[in-house]
């Protein structure tokens, strides 16, 4: 098989999936509003807390961390490890993927 049938299986398969969760309930969409306001956040973590109505100092709680570092994290101020991305991707109901800025993800 050549490379780019392999990766056209692979986009389609990626896609099949979206639309199954999607029909299932696990996939979110946001409106028109909602994606001008994520790309103004200064990174997804504060655009998601504030979506999910929860205050930093609730989010940092359930998380393991202090108010002052979220704040620093949702800045784009300090950088979490993977685990601390994880608890909150848990927390917010989303994906750890929807936490990385756009910029980082095509690098």
């Amino acid at each position: 098989m050549a490379r780019e049938e392999y990766d056209t299986l692979q986009d389609a398969a990626v896609a099949a999936a979206r639309i199954r969760d999607l029909a299932e309930g696990r996939e979110e969409l946001l409106t028109s509003v909602e994606v001008e306001a994520l790309l103004k956040a200064p990174t997804p973590l504060a655009f998601w807390r504030k979506k999910r109505r929860l205050t930093q100092t609730v989010l940092a709680n359930d998380v393991g961390v202090s108010q002052n570092f979220l704040s620093d994290v949702e800045r784009g101020k300090a950088i979490g490890d993977v685990v601390l991305y994880a608890k909150l991707a848990r927390r917010l109901g989303i994906s750890i993927e929807d936490l990385v800025p756009d910029d980082e993800r095509q690098a």
